[in-house]
């Protein structure tokens, strides 16, 4: 780790006007944000409470009343570097500016125009697409609230871009929306099944990336073809089986209580016969797992299709996508909702909340990207060491 866990002084230089920022910082991108408030009665510069929220958010703090609070203990130190005024703001005023000053387009832009200048970003190929509800948005007797697809770079722990939807259903109307705020060329796109359609594969292949799609019911005869071809068969008497160019890997992991066999056979056959565009493979993928406590067995077989090529990719690196994918769930979900307190976090103004989320994102991939794993771990050190906090959001990217 290349930070000095024994520097606990601020170190950030100051002119005689007060603070220092460098052009293209977090700081400086933010001062780019709409501002919609009057001049008059306003202390603080919009920019400068995002900042507040930021720096905050590092060092632990996550909800509106903590984030003030934190603000307020610091006010003697922060004073001279941000030119805050001598008056701490409120909680509610938080609340307030996140929700009704904020443009959260404008903030979107902003902060994936930040994650994606940070040096070496974008190197990994993989981008997830998945949903998720923001449980601390839904109000009481209510059961939808605001929910959030998120292109993710699970090697990286960095969001691409996010939109908001109306429903896990419209996940499917939003998903060209974030696609086309991406860079496609190189990249493989991988969604859950709801995701499987032929106009999204379309548009990621024609913008120069592939696809790796689950095939259920929600595609019935493409669902139906795969799974024929996979089915055993036997001979007609006097006859042999049909040649088939079936491939085969197979991976056995041992965690969190549990044993797991994976299997994937892969097949180009379909590919000049399957009505989608662009495919290449097809494969069925079988997981067996154990649970070593009990004794209790799952076993579940699933379908998919690829844009990859056989050369491009044969069973083996099919398999081990397939499971990077999930690294959504432990590397964003997980840690927004149990590290960052999301869901707990009630925020019932829809606004509030999808700028919250995106500020949450924003954290992550500050974090991880110098080389941070346990996003716990890292939040505790910014805690004590505000200089090295401060370096990150006044300070572009070296």
């Amino acid at each position: 780790m290349k930070y000095n866990t024994a520097r606990i002084e601020i170190q950030v230089p100051l002119s005689e006007e007060g603070y220092v920022f460098d052009v293209g910082s977090l700081y400086d991108r933010f001062l780019t944000l709409t501002d919609k408030r009057k001049a008059r009665g306003k202390r603080y510069e919009l920019a400068v409470v995002l900042i507040l929220v930021v720096l905050a958010k590092l060092a632990g703090e996550d909800r509106p009343t903590g984030i003030a609070e934190w603000a307020r203990h610091r006010q003697g130190v922060l004073t001279p570097l941000l030119g805050l005024a001598r008056a701490g703001l409120s909680h509610n005023t938080y609340r307030r500016l996140l929700r009704d000053v904020v443009e959260v387009a404008e903030l979107q832009t902003v902060i994936h125009q930040c994650l994606g200048e940070l040096p070496g970003v974008g190197q990994s190929v993989l981008i997830a697409l998945d949903g998720k509800t923001l449980r601390g948005s839904l109000k009481t007797g209510r059961t939808r609230g605001v929910h959030l697809l998120a292109a993710y770079l699970p090697h990286e722990g960095i969001v691409l871009f996010q939109l908001a939807v109306g429903g896990k259903e419209n996940e499917i109307s939003v998903a060209p929306q974030v696609l086309k705020a991406l860079d496609l060329h190189g990249k493989i796109v991988r969604g859950d099944a709801m995701l499987t359609q032929r106009e999204l594969s379309t548009q990621i292949v024609e913008g120069g990336g592939k696809y790796l799609w689950l095939v259920k019911d929600n595609q019935p005869e493409t669902l139906k073809a795969i799974e024929t071809l996979f089915q055993p068969m036997s001979p007609l008497p006097g006859t042999s089986l049909p040649a088939n160019d079936f491939r085969t890997a197979k991976t056995t992991n041992k965690g969190h209580g549990r044993l797991e066999q994976r299997s994937l056979t892969a097949s180009s056959l379909l590919k000049d016969y399957l009505p989608w565009p662009y495919v290449e493979q097809v494969f069925r993928l079988e997981r067996h797992r154990i649970t070593l406590a009990t004794g209790e067995v799952e076993h579940e077989v699933v379908y998919g299709l690829t844009a990859l090529t056989a050369q491009e990719a044969g069973p083996e690196r099919l398999l081990a996508l397939m499971r990077d994918y999930w690294g959504i769930e432990n590397g964003l979900h997980y840690r927004r909702d149990v590290t960052l307190h999301e869901d707990a976090t009630r925020l019932l103004a829809p606004r509030l909340a999808e700028a919250m989320a995106l500020l949450n994102n924003l954290v992550i991939g500050l974090i991880l990207h110098p080389g941070w794993k346990n996003l716990a771990q890292a939040r505790r050190y910014f805690a004590g060491c505000l200089t090295d906090a401060l370096t990150l959001v006044l300070r572009a990217p070296a």
